[in-house]
């Protein structure tokens, strides 16, 4: 299975190295969407879609007016996912299946370019997007051309120290849902095997590289966004340990990544892997 790593929607949100880590209070840190696109022998899938062709068109519609001023998406319509797609030279109606970790503007807002693809996500995930008391978070813009959603239960089968990993309906079995609940009530990885090791896609189970590392860290700016944006704080601080454990006890063979993560994004795609 070959592999493209995309960045679907670059960030510029200020507060320099209290965010990206890198030196420099005084300026806009960087921030990815760390997507994928798999070559699979009965079509292409995406995984992820980023925050899709209308964010560059008016982001404030699209993305809210408050997302934009934290965050200052860039307004760059080549780094949507289907004008990758098209530069990579495929057609974007080969996009047959789209796996989502969860349902948050900057991770689904790309579905709206593929309204026919079948889209993969956990029913947690769903029913927190149905219940008024938690879908605040969700833009129902992105979904109002009605997704061709496919909902899984989160049971299934070990992987790697992980419970309930489920392959997918009608996709080869080397793409795995993987829960890792904490982000929001559905969160999910995604697991990828390459045939040269997995890649593990950590979607906002954590933000920073430095949060898998034997001794974890995070900017400080950073640790704070990501616990105002948990939905259940017990299980997103397991998360981060169970990753971690992942890293160290299986880094040969299990490739982890978070969405988000610039140094991480750079890596891989110079990387086979």
């Amino acid at each position: 299975m070959r592999v493209h790593h995309l960045n679907c929607g670059t960030m510029r949100p200020l507060g320099g190295k209290l965010i990206d880590g890198r030196p420099g209070l005084f300026r806009r840190a960087t921030m990815v969407c760390h997507c994928l696109l798999l070559e699979t022998d009965t079509g292409l899938v995406l995984v992820e879609t980023g925050m899709g062709t209308p964010a560059a068109v008016d982001r404030n519609a699209w993305l809210g007016a408050g997302f934009v001023r934290q965050s200052n998406p860039v307004a760059d319509p080549a780094q949507t996912a289907i004008a990758q797609i098209r530069a990579l030279g495929f057609d974007p109606a080969d996009v047959r299946d789209i796996v989502l970790t969860h349902l948050d503007l900057d991770h689904a807002g790309g579905l709206i370019d593929f309204p026919w693809a079948r889209v993969h996500v956990y029913a947690e995930e769903l029913r927190a997007f149905d219940n008024p008391a938690e879908n605040g978070r969700y833009r129902a813009i992105q979904f109002a051309h009605g997704p061709q959603w496919t909902s899984y239960a989160d049971t299934g089968e070990p992987w790697f120290g992980f419970d309930a990993v489920r392959q997918l309906d009608g996709l080869p079995r080397e793409i795995l849902l993987v829960p890792l609940s904490g982000h929001t009530r559905g969160h999910a990885g995604v697991a990828v095997d390459t045939g040269n090791g997995w890649l593990l896609n950590a979607g906002d189970s954590y933000f920073f590289h430095g949060q898998v590392a034997a001794d974890p860290n995070c900017p400080p700016g950073l640790k704070w966004f990501e616990g105002h944006m948990e939905t259940i704080k017990g299980a997103r601080l397991d998360n981060h340990r169970r990753l971690r454990q992942l890293v160290q006890e299986h880094g040969d063979e299990v490739t982890v990544f978070a969405a988000h993560d610039e140094t991480e994004f750079v890596r891989l795609s110079r990387s086979r892997v």
